[in-house]
């Protein structure tokens, strides 16, 4: 019995499992991101992130995707949590995708892992760009419309712009990006969202490409009253001024390179970060603005000497915080072409009786044949059961016959000594010998009981009629429910292999009606078919080995019935042989 437990333990065991919990098997694929914020240099907490995720077809099979990518999903590292995100691009001829993911933990001088999954081609489309960004970002701009359209307003607050750019960028810093050739600036509406109150904290950001130095370009400016705010290049030296004082960074912007600017305010300084590295920093607060701005230019009416960009430029942020230095350095380093913030693994595919090509031949799986698997499970549950009780009982058997047999070999000059069970009666009545003894021994003292005290050639005939009698009875119960096991054996693989027979043809079938042959269309059908027949050999050589085991338990069993029944008539003909009372 033992044995069989630790066939069935190690056949569980040999399964393979999933070697981490998976987030919906009906996602076919995996890939780990790894946010590595030590090798990008964040050592101060950034807070709440929207993190881009570049893919190529080097690093992800756009063929296992939604054509529009709808199927791709971001889980959080415990592998349970959904995590908010929207696609900017994503082309499947181009083999190209970029995916913005809000990273609301992001790591501190750590490691931190993501799961992008994909692979569903049912799947609805999930992304959701108002989730993706705070609720302190006024407005964010990827550029990613068509051309001639006012760029969109990637989160909630619905600040589109309401002019258009020169023209569109097709291979920016990220996807599309708006290009500036010298005309009229991209005008920024004025909104509650946008609004700065005098002193307020406020944050501008943007990847900017000059495509040649220019005196006082504006990238960023906004007027109200006598107060101003200007972000811009002179020369190709990023600026920023502030009621018209300026500070300046020391080196100009490399002509034809993509470089990213901000502007940060926490109400009594002004820091412009290059790069994601501060550059310079003016002390001064902002003065209330509640107009509309301009990108690329200056806004409408205003006359500060600004003049219009002529380059490139990409995802525009406005946010009405201030914006940790870590997070302008994490969005510079994500964003940039070289990161090392971000790596992305191997894909990854689920294991165990759910996935893989084993969940492929399960899912194939038509109705009729899982009829035929369920009654043959049902078998198969039932051999394992009289497996387990008959080995049960042999073992019983086996504990109380070595019990009785060597006590009734103690009192052997006296036969009838243990007929009501000894000192261990409780033990020794489960004995199938000592039941075969009684029938014996109670014969002897009927015998007595009419006076007939010597125990003639008849009446050891008798005696062991009776015996044989009660050995006949205990074989049958040993052999009692085995007729389940030859069922099963016999059975289970003509079941199987009329279930996969029937899956066969209902294969074949539908090909023909569908008039599309092909290997694909086949093998799916074949495999899961050739399912039954593996159920109906499952259940039968189980069931074989356990029978035969079974058998021969019970053969030795029945054996040591046997010879007992002998020595006891002998025994007892030869102390009643002379009318003695052997009692």
């Amino acid at each position: 019995m033992r044995a069989l437990l630790l066939t069935a333990i190690l056949a569980l065991c040999a399964i393979p499992g999933a070697a981490n919990a998976w987030w919906q098997k009906d996602w076919s694929y995996r890939k780990p991101i790894t946010i590595d914020a030590a090798a990008a240099g964040i050592t101060q907490p950034a807070g709440r992130v929207p993190l881009l995720i570049r893919l190529h077809s080097g690093d992800f099979s756009f063929a296992d995707a939604q054509d529009d990518g709808k199927d791709i999903r971001f889980v959080a590292a415990d592998d349970k949590t959904p995590l908010a995100f929207h696609l900017e691009s994503f082309d499947p001829l181009l083999g190209v995708a970029s995916a913005w993911v809000d990273v609301a933990d992001f790591p501190v001088g750590t490691k931190k892992q993501i799961w992008l999954y994909y692979g569903n081609k049912k799947a609805p489309a999930a992304a959701d760009s108002h989730a993706t960004f705070d609720a302190d970002y006024g407005a964010v701009y990827h550029f990613d419309d068509t051309a001639g359209s006012p760029p969109h307003d990637a989160t909630a607050n619905g600040s589109n712009a309401l002019t258009a750019p020169g023209a569109l960028s097709q291979a920016s810093i990220v996807g599309k990006g708006a290009k500036f050739v010298g005309g009229a600036a991209v005008t920024v509406p004025a909104s509650a969202a946008l609004e700065i109150k005098a002193g307020a904290p406020f944050t501008f950001s943007a990847w900017v490409k000059p495509d040649a130095p220019q005196a006082r370009a504006g990238l960023y400016a906004r007027h109200d009253g006598g107060g101003s705010l200007i972000v811009g290049l002179d020369q190709g030296v990023p600026f920023v001024e502030v009621n018209g004082q300026r500070a300046a960074a020391t080196t100009a912007l490399t002509k034809g390179q993509w470089t990213h600017l901000a502007v940060v305010a926490d109400g009594k300084s002004v820091t412009l970060y290059v790069g994601g590295k501060s550059a310079t920093a003016l002390t001064a607060a902002l003065p209330a603005l509640n107009t509309p701005a301009a990108l690329g230019g200056d806004a409408a009416g205003a006359s500060s000497g600004l003049a219009n960009y002529v380059g490139e430029m990409d995802e525009v942020r406005l946010s009405r915080v201030e914006r940790p230095a870590d997070l302008i350095q994490a969005d510079a380093s994500a964003q940039g072409p070289d990161t090392k913030l971000v790596s992305i693994g191997e894909d990854e595919k689920p294991s165990g009786l759910d996935f893989g090509l084993f969940g492929v031949i399960v899912g194939s799986v038509d109705g009729l044949a899982w009829g035929v698997i369920a009654i043959l499970g049902l078998m198969g549950a039932l051999s394992w059961y009289v497996i387990w009780t008959k080995i049960s009982l042999a073992n019983r058997l086996d504990k109380a016959n070595d019990l009785f047999l060597h006590q009734f070999r103690e009192h052997g000059d006296k036969p009838l000594a243990l007929a009501d069970g000894g000192p261990d009666a409780p033990r020794i009545t489960r004995s199938s010998i000592f039941r075969i003894y009684r029938a014996g021994a109670e014969e002897i003292r009927r015998r007595i009981a009419h006076g007939r005290v010597a125990l003639d050639g008849e009446g050891a005939a008798v005696v062991r009629a009776m015996m044989d009698s009660a050995l006949v009875r205990e074989n049958q119960g040993l052999s009692a429910s085995l007729v389940w096991l030859t069922i099963a054996i016999s059975g289970g693989p003509f079941l199987g292999l009329l279930g996969t027979v029937m899956g066969v043809m209902i294969t074949f079938a539908s090909i023909a009606l569908a008039g599309d042959v092909n290997i694909n269309a086949i093998a799916p059908g074949i495999s899961a078919a050739l399912l039954a027949t593996i159920a109906g050999l499952a259940v039968a050589i189980p069931a074989l080995f356990g029978y035969n085991y079974i058998l021969l338990r019970n053969k030795n069993i029945s054996a040591n019935m046997t010879v007992f029944t002998d020595e006891f008539v002998t025994r007892v003909s030869e102390a009643f042989r002379d009318g003695r009372d052997a009692h």
